[in-house]
């Protein structure tokens, strides 16, 4: 692993954890030329499925994209970066097991929001603003309606 600081190829891991609900390994590592220390996450490569578009385009699945598009809602909101990349490693689980070649956006959409959901109500009504495409604001309170009876069964 080469370091982000000096470019230098010599560094050594300090600690390894379990991350993402086992789905990674949280290694700290230390750079023998610079002494800096940073952090890396290593996980199994998986072939995900193609994403069909509503548009009908399909597109390769991108890991980093579903990350900006769960992370944007999660923004300023009481989320560990643990919490951020079990979720993220949980719909990429729920997505592999579907077991399809190719899945639709709206399909992948749903899962990110039922994921939201359970993590945090309000980064589920932001994600579901934009994926939804709220028009004004009846369409929030709407949805809010829907989580609160939720909430109520729950107690």
């Amino acid at each position: 692993m080469h370091c982000p600081y000096c470019n230098a190829s010599d560094t050594k891991v300090i600690d390894s954890r379990l991350a993402a609900d086992g789905a990674q390994v949280r290694r700290r590592r230390s750079c023998n030329g610079c002494q800096e220390r940073f952090t890396t996450f290593e996980m199994v490569e998986v072939v995900m499925p193609r994403i069909i578009k509503s548009s009908a385009k399909i597109e390769p699945y991108d890991n980093e994209k579903l990350r900006r598009s769960i992370l944007l809602p999660l923004q300023k909101r009481p989320i560990t970066i643990d919490e951020q990349e079990a979720m993220i490693s949980r719909i990429e689980k729920r997505v592999r097991q579907m077991g399809e070649r190719e899945i639709s956006s709206k399909v992948l959409g749903e899962i990110i929001m039922s994921e939201l959901k359970t993590l945090d109500d309000v980064a589920y009504v932001r994600f579901a603003s934009v994926y939804r495409d709220f028009q004004d604001i009846d369409a929030f309170h709407q949805e809010i309606a829907n989580i609160r009876p939720a909430e109520k069964d729950n107690e």
